[in-house]
């Protein structure tokens, strides 16, 4: 055999696969495959960092919560000796009081002065006195235990406090118990167009 009949041996057998073809077909493979787990590991990086984000949130804003929120058995426990305390000034109205002894009005001034002491303390730890007399009922505030004519004032206005309403923070931690007034004045004039129009 010649070397030409060698050299068409060669590049006639269909079966001959050249190795050099072949290093870069699994090359391109391999890199496909390590991009589309680069691609996979990145996204579990992405979303195992927002989860470690919204649970950064989270744990703050639970925290603040405790923080804030923390004392609430404590202070309607603590509601109730406020309570009692207002419930004696009010016991004493002015003409007794005018007419007390010495004795009687220092110990009349230092219950004033407890309750007084009493609610700067709740302030300072976010415990905040709800003041609803005059305002308009709010049921997220509010519990209406009564209605009394008065047409003074508009109707839904609270006109007397049973018992005074505290909030905690944002959060209410007893509503005040009120009595409301029913059958007051209208609506004023400028109320009035908005509800004309809103029915046509």
């Amino acid at each position: 055999m010649t070397d030409s009949t060698a050299r068409m041996d060669q590049a006639g057998a269909p079966d001959a696969q050249n190795p050099a073809d072949a290093a870069p077909a699994e090359a391109v493979e391999s890199t496909a495959a390590l991009a589309k787990e680069a691609a996979e590991l990145k996204d579990r990086v992405l979303r195992t960092l927002a989860e470690m984000e919204n649970l950064r949130r989270r744990t703050e804003k639970e925290v603040a919560d405790a923080r804030a929120y923390g004392i609430t058995a404590f202070a309607r426990d603590i509601l109730a000796v406020a309570d009692s305390m207002d419930r004696a000034l009010k016991a004493l109205d002015t003409e007794i009081r005018a007419k007390a002894d010495a004795g009687v009005k220092a110990l009349l001034d230092g219950v004033e002065l407890t309750e007084r002491e009493l609610l700067k303390v709740l302030e300072k730890h976010g415990i905040a006195k709800i003041e609803p007399m005059g305002q308009k009922f709010d049921p997220n505030l509010h519990q209406a235990m009564f209605e009394l004519p008065d047409p003074s004032v508009p109707a839904g206005t609270v006109v007397q406090v049973v018992q005074s309403g505290y909030k905690i923070g944002e959060r209410v931690l007893r509503p005040a118990l009120v009595g409301i007034a029913k059958g007051g004045a209208k609506p004023s004039a400028s109320e009035a167009p908005a509800n004309d129009n809103a029915g046509n």
